[in-house]
């Protein structure tokens, strides 16, 4: 069991404070970005990277603002971020740092898969702490701190198998960080190496969800949850079941709510009867709000539709949680 502050633990203490299981998914698109934030980067940074790194933290900031009360966590995909290259990063670092500022936690969806010291790259960088110069004079006597791009959780892909996963979890241990390993992902049609049948007679995410149950062994934390959970994806909602009788204390990152077409009541089945083991992202639904549905705007009050469809989101799932009878804060 890990004595630190750890990430599931503070998942529930969050979701019992502000009784939420939303997550807020952050993927800024310049296409889909307010005319009047693309005009006044532009104003002070002209047509430049720059610009767009200020305009997507501009952004995100005012997303996080208007939907900090109905929401847990955020979730912000690092491909959105990385295509600008350092100035896009510098957007990533800003965010991360504002969400935290705002007692918000932070996964990184960037779905990292290698093995050997890339892997200890990634996990140092992201979920542990990097080496750095020395002090004083012995600049070469390394010492560790957070990285610029440190979070509290990160997604992880599998498919290198235990010299990846395995270096991440280390991680993990002395860290008290968390990853997702993409297990049963969202996509309609669904994955069909995921589906594939085994000589066992298993699909192979649920062999993977058996390999992230030994991976998962001593990353309790305080409240009995694992920091190592799977991705598992609302829109297939026959199958969270299984999953959960296969990992019946890992975290379940729920991807697939609003904007991909899942529903409350099939986002909330994997989440355990006491309302814990899962967080619902929605992202498009959210911080796009203002483009479409029921609370399109005009793009000034893109923060106000997010801050409404984030209200809807969160009352809607604590709904399907009462009908599940799993509201229990």
């Amino acid at each position: 069991m890990i004595n630190i502050p750890n990430f599931t633990d503070r998942c529930i203490k969050a979701i019992r404070e502000k009784q939420t299981v939303l997550i807020c998914g952050l993927d800024p698109q310049l296409r889909f970005m307010p005319p009047c934030l693309i005009k006044a980067a532009v104003t002070r940074f002209q047509r430049s990277y720059r610009a767009i790194s200020e305009l997507f933290f501009s952004f995100n900031r005012q997303i996080i603002d208007a939907v900090e009360p109905f929401i847990f966590a955020v979730k912000p995909q690092m491909a959105f971020y990385e295509a600008y290259g350092h100035w896009g990063m510098h957007a990533f670092e800003r965010t991360v740092a504002y969400a935290h500022s705002k007692g918000l936690i932070v996964i990184e969806d960037a779905k990292r898969g290698d093995g050997g010291d890339t892997a200890d790259a990634y996990a140092s960088g992201h979920i542990g702490k990097v080496d750095f110069f020395g002090e004083g004079d012995n600049l070469c006597a390394f010492t560790q701190q957070f990285s610029p791009v440190h979070v509290d959780c990160l997604t992880v892909q599998p498919g290198i198998g235990e010299d990846c996963v395995g270096r991440f979890v280390k991680a993990v241990k002395q860290h008290g960080t968390g990853i997702f390993v993409v297990t049963k992902s969202s996509f309609r049609p669904n994955s069909k190496v995921e589906q594939l049948e085994t000589k066992a007679g298993r699909k192979v995410w649920e062999e993977i969800a058996s390999m992230v149950s030994e991976w998962g062994q001593d990353t309790e934390g305080k409240e009995g949850y694992r920091n190592v959970g799977v991705v598992m994806g609302a829109t297939f909602p026959g199958d969270a079941p299984t999953m959960r009788k296969i990992l019946p204390r890992a975290w379940f990152l729920i991807p697939g709510y609003g904007g991909q077409g899942g529903t409350a009541d099939e986002a909330v089945v994997g989440i355990n009867e006491d309302g814990f083991g899962g967080g619902v992202n929605s992202s498009r639904a959210l911080i796009y709000a203002f483009l479409k549905g029921q609370f399109v705007s005009v793009p000034e009050n893109f923060a106000n539709a997010a801050e409404k469809a984030a209200r809807f989101s969160r009352n809607e799932l604590n709904d399907a949680l009462r009908r599940a009878n799993k509201f229990n804060y």
